[in-house]
C-alpha cells in the first residue's frame, strides 16, 4: 500500500510540481485518487469531456489518435509524465485515446482540484506552457519530417 508521502513524491518529480509547497502537494495528494489499470485498459477516449488528468507513476501507456484508417499510435508516456491536462484546461473533449501497455500506475487529479492549484501558483502556468509549446515543436518537427518523406515518395 502507498503512502500520501509516496504520492507527494511523486507529483514533486512531475516538473509542473517542482516548485509547490509540500504542504500544498500533500494537499493535491490526499485530493487525488490512486488508479491501475491493466494493459489495454483506456484511462479515457479521444471524443470523452475532460474531467481530470493523470500523473503516471509507473509503467507505461501509448497515445492513440483515431484516422481513418484506424487509430494510430503517436506516443508513448511513462513513470513522471503528466497527461490528460489539455482538455482540462482549453475546455475541448479529449484529444486522443490513453491505454496502458503495461500495469500502470497512476494519480488521478481532478479538474477543478488541478485549476485551483494553477490559480494559487501562477509559476505552475509558466511550466504548463512550456510544456505544451515542447509537444508543440515536436509535433511540428514529425509533421514537417512527414510531409518531406512523402514528397520524396520515402
Amino acid at each position: 500500500m502507498t503512502s500520501l508521502k509516496d504520492e507527494v513524491d511523486a507529483l514533486r518529480r512531475i516538473p509542473l510540481f517542482a516548485n509547490v509547497s509540500p504542504q500544498k502537494l500533500k494537499l493535491l495528494a490526499f485530493t487525488s485518487e490512486r488508479m491501475s489499470f491493466e494493459p489495454g485498459q483506456e484511462l479515457f477516449h479521444q471524443g470523452d469531456i475532460g474531467d481530470a488528468a493523470y500523473v503516471i507513476i509507473a509503467g507505461s501507456a501509448e497515445i492513440l489518435v483515431d484516422t481513418p484508417d484506424g487509430q494510430l499510435a503517436v506516443a508513448e508516456v511513462s513513470e513522471n509524465d503528466f497527461i490528460g491536462e489539455i482538455a482540462i484546461l482549453c475546455e475541448v473533449p479529449r484529444t486522443a485515446t490513453v491505454r496502458a501497455v503495461n500495469r500502470l500506475e497512476t494519480l488521478k487529479i481532478m479538474k477543478e482540484h488541478f485549476l485551483r492549484m494553477v490559480a494559487e501558483f501562477p509559476e505552475m502556468a509558466v511550466e504548463i506552457m512550456r510544456e505544451l509549446a515542447n509537444r508543440l515543436h515536436r509535433t511540428t518537427m514529425e509533421l514537417t519530417e512527414a510531409r518531406q518523406h512523402r514528397r520524396n515518395g520515402t
